[in-house]
């Protein structure tokens, strides 16, 4: 093939770009990465793109497209007011249990959380005991003492930001008795506090992608 046609065809049919659905799919394609994105507490209260006055605009859709942008199914969709967390974790560990029962590998599962999806994500892996099921919990952990009774499984990789005032490090939950399969923390120093996460940043997003598409541990 002559390289001009060649060039042709990338531009026209460019690298299978990701999904992004608000429930899980029928007929899933096994091979694919599929990620639960779990949003933070504003979206709730202000709908799809609200506005802190402490930390600017918060671009779900813009968070939503950029965790498919390497190809993976994204699972999302926006919580009614003042959802209680234990119950929603309830509902995501059904997700990952219907994924798992129509053919996806647990190891190509991957639940992201940030701030009051975090809580939730991190009662998912305190729920569900699946090893390989992956979870990314960004500003999560609370800065004083976390719930007595959580504990992680699986893998997870947390990420928080040292100027934050609301999310810390998870490290102290996940070097309790009952330790997760794998667990990885990495510290960001944007200045940004909470609202490092209300974009899609790459100081965040990047290791992030790396980690979810990279196969994350293995076990």
């Amino acid at each position: 093939m002559k390289a001009w046609l060649l060039l042709l065809l990338v531009i026209i049919c460019p690298a299978r770009a990701g999904t992004i659905v608000t429930e899980v799919p029928e007929s899933p394609d096994a091979a694919r990465i599929h990620l639960i994105y779990l949003h933070g507490r504003i979206i709730e209260n202000a709908g799809p793109r609200p506005t802190d006055v402490r930390y600017g605009l918060y671009d779900y859709p813009a968070i939503l497209d950029a965790l498919s942008s390497r190809g993976a199914v994204v699972i999302s969709a926006q919580r009614p007011h003042a959802t209680d967390v234990n119950r929603y974790a309830g509902v995501v560990v059904s997700q990952i249990e219907t994924l798992i029962e129509r053919g996806v590998p647990p190891e190509k599962i991957v639940v992201v959380g940030f701030s009051k999806g975090g809580a939730i994500a991190a009662r998912v892996s305190s729920f569900l005991r699946r090893p390989a099921v992956r979870f990314v919990l960004l500003a999560t952990c609370p800065r004083e003492s976390a719930p007595s009774s959580l504990r992680f499984t699986g893998q997870v990789l947390s990420i928080f930001e040292t100027s934050d005032t609301l999310g810390g490090s998870c490290r102290p939950i996940a070097e309790q008795a009952e330790r997760p399969a794998s667990f990885k923390e990495t510290a960001l120093s944007t200045g940004k506090m909470h609202g490092a996460f209300y974009l899609p940043l790459p100081a965040w997003l990047d290791p992030v992608l790396d980690w979810v598409h990279g196969g994350g541990p293995t076990i």
